[in-house]
């Protein structure tokens, strides 16, 4: 019995106290950086940023109080420094989240996956070093960036980047000024071009990168292009990288 409550003694509630302020600190800090990233449209946002800094601190701080560590015990019978085996879970779960992060054509998907796999497992190095007050306000801490914020990244003013392709005959290709006069109808902003000449020379395509403040009026553009005489075919879709 005298065990299991040196794992709550005052000494362990005070440093799973400072462990909190802590997490918090790396949560606010996540946010703005990631806030950054997302309103320029990048598929890493305020959840990935948030959730890699709350692990990353987890781990860093828990370093502070090896003396708690298992409720205190690690003083009294001499246990083994678990820091390296502390090294070789997060080295395998690196290699787990790599896998959960995919590329569907020009999107990113699974970088918060990963980083919700990563800050779980420093969840379990906080419980497994004995600060359970810390791992469970860690928990519900990460439950809330992951439910509360794709609401709050949504609602937040962003860039957003889409990947437009569009083929016309080569006889009937359209100026670059006339293209971009195009996307501003429509609340685009052309940031990037490229060039493809195929069907034996038929068929010219541009390749444009187009970026707007909030959704634009992507629909919109989509119904013009599908309804245009001279266009052989066309690809919009959104790009988060």
């Amino acid at each position: 019995m005298d065990t299991l409550l040196s794992y709550w003694s005052i000494r362990e509630l005070a440093a799973n106290g400072i462990i909190l302020l802590h997490l918090l600190g790396a949560l606010a800090l996540g946010i703005v950086i990631g806030f950054e990233r997302s309103y320029h449209g990048r598929a890493a946002g305020m959840r990935t940023y948030a959730l890699v800094c709350m692990a990353s601190t987890a781990l860093t701080v828990i370093n502070g109080y090896p003396g708690l560590w298992y409720g205190g015990l690690s003083q009294t019978t001499g246990i083994a420094d678990p820091t390296r085996v502390i090294q070789g879970i997060m080295t395998g779960i690196g290699f787990l989240g790599a896998g959960l992060i995919m590329k569907e054509g020009f999107t990113i998907r699974g970088l918060s996956t990963a980083a919700s796999v990563w800050m779980t497992a420093a969840v379990g190095v906080l419980i497994g070093v004995g600060f359970y007050a810390a791992g469970i306000f860690a928990a519900i801490l990460s439950i809330t960036v992951l439910s509360g914020f794709h609401w709050v990244e949504r609602l937040l003013p962003h860039e957003r980047l889409l990947h437009l392709s569009i083929a016309y005959p080569h006889t009937r290709m359209p100026t670059e000024g006339n293209l971009r006069q195009l996307m501003r109808l429509h609340d685009f902003e052309v940031v990037d071009w490229a060039y493809q000449l195929g069907d034996d020379g038929n068929k010219f395509e541009y390749l444009l990168v187009l970026k707007t403040l909030g959704s634009g009026k992507m629909s919109e553009l989509a119904k013009y292009l599908a309804a245009a005489d001279d266009i052989i075919e066309f690809r919009l879709a959104p790009s988060r990288n």
